[in-house]
């Protein structure tokens, strides 16, 4: 069973940075992110997870874009945890395997064993337009790509395979043998060299993977350790884990070694009553023209023409299969068409859940909720996603070692 604490900047809610609490530079403050390890570690986290684009977000003149790197962030705070799994987001479309394995690497030896690759392959235009390329790629050729850049950057950790260090100064040995030179060529383009630094002797960094679609299931299946999933019905989320399962076992992997994380946004109050002030209070800050863009880039659909307060015409079956997160929008669009939401309340929804679990009420009724889903096979833990930064977690301490027993 695993919790990671997911840090968006100010918090998940598109509107988090408009809070009274909120300070504007948090997120490029080192304060900020150690606050958040140690709030992590304090409230009984198993990980800090850290996502990441390579471009600014749609409207930047209203909503905050600017970034760190999460591998230097996490190596930043290292320094503040001991037991949390620090994980980082490196994309595999837009860097080079060598480059990939020794950064990842460094920090796990930075955090004495402690770290973790989320696998993405980008999605946004303007990643590929930053890199010089004239389009994304469709998700089959991204994950094609993916497949060749992980493959190759295991090979490189694999290259130092029975080589011990021996440090032997009378004899002036260092090492028992030379690590292996790694030969390979893909769509990265090729290597052919060892990795400059030893795995020893910690074991291999945690791979996290978040697509859903047919092709980022079959490459969590081979690859991924940590699957961080959008899933806001438990039987849906059931259902997504079976598949991977079945997966995970013609890819001649032990499902059991997959953990399953749906992403989880809590708001929790003194009373239930509170905690749905809390988030009427930020759904008060939403600029709607940001999120009905945002929620065209996602679906694929033109919304430029819908009317905000009558039910949405468009269904899951209208979507394009290049829309930027098929699997994410088809959820959404499920969700509106069941209940019957207008524009406005999708947009809403979108803004404090982004499609995640979206749970308004008490530490104890969310302790409920998560045991009713992890008892019925639908998760293996959650990706814990708190609305906005700063916030006390240490509620949740209780409820996780009560799930743990």
């Amino acid at each position: 069973m695993i919790f990671n604490l997911v840090v968006f900047g100010h918090g998940s809610h598109e509107a988090a940075w408009r809070s009274p609490e909120a300070q504007a530079t948090a997120p490029l403050d080192l304060s900020h992110w150690t606050a958040c390890a140690k709030l992590a570690e304090a409230a009984g986290f198993d990980g800090l997870f850290l996502g990441d684009i390579l471009c600014l977000q749609d409207h930047p003149e209203v909503h905050p874009s600017e970034a760190l790197d999460p591998l230097m962030v996490l190596a930043a705070v290292a320094g503040v945890t001991e037991r949390l799994t620090l994980i980082g987001t490196a994309s595999a479309s837009f860097n080079h395997p060598f480059h990939l394995a020794r950064r990842i690497l460094s920090l796990h030896h930075l955090t004495r064993g402690r770290a973790g690759w989320n696998i993405v392959t980008s999605s946004y235009a303007q990643e590929a337009a930053n890199f010089g390329w004239p389009k994304m790629p469709e998700t089959p050729e991204r994950y094609a790509h993916a497949e060749d850049v992980v493959n190759a950057v295991k090979a490189l950790w694999d290259s130092w395979d029975g080589v011990t260090r021996v440090a032997d100064k009378e004899s002036g040995r260092w090492l028992n043998q030379a690590p292996q030179t790694v030969k390979r060529e893909g769509r990265f383009g090729a290597i052919n060299g060892a990795l400059n630094l030893s795995p020893e002797p910690w074991s291999r960094p945690v791979l996290a993977q978040a697509g859903s679609s047919p092709e980022g299931l079959a490459f969590a299946a081979r690859h991924a350790d940590q699957v961080f999933t959008v899933q806001s019905d438990i039987g849906q989320a059931r259902a997504f884990r079976e598949r991977l399962h079945k997966l995970a076992v013609e890819a001649g992997r032990n499902p059991q070694d997959i953990k399953v994380l749906p992403g989880l946004v809590p708001f929790i109050g003194e009373t239930r009553e509170d905690a749905e002030a809390q988030l009427m209070a930020l759904s008060a800050h939403n600029f709607m023209e940001h999120l009905v863009t945002k929620l065209e880039r996602f679906t694929g659909l033109d919304l430029s023409g819908a009317d905000l307060d009558a039910p949405l015409k468009a269904s899951a079956k209208d979507l394009p299969r290049n829309s930027f997160s098929n699997s994410r929008a088809r959820l959404l669009l499920e969700v509106a068409e069941r209940e019957g939401l207008t524009l406005r309340q999708l947009a809403v929804r979108f803004a404090a859940g982004r499609g995640h679990l979206l749970f308004v009420g008490t530490a104890e009724e969310l302790g409920r909720v998560m045991r009713d889903w992890i008892e019925a096979g639908a998760c293996d833990g959650f990706n814990v996603m708190p609305p906005q930064l700063p916030v006390d977690l240490s509620c949740l301490k209780e409820q996780f070692e009560a799930l743990r027993k």
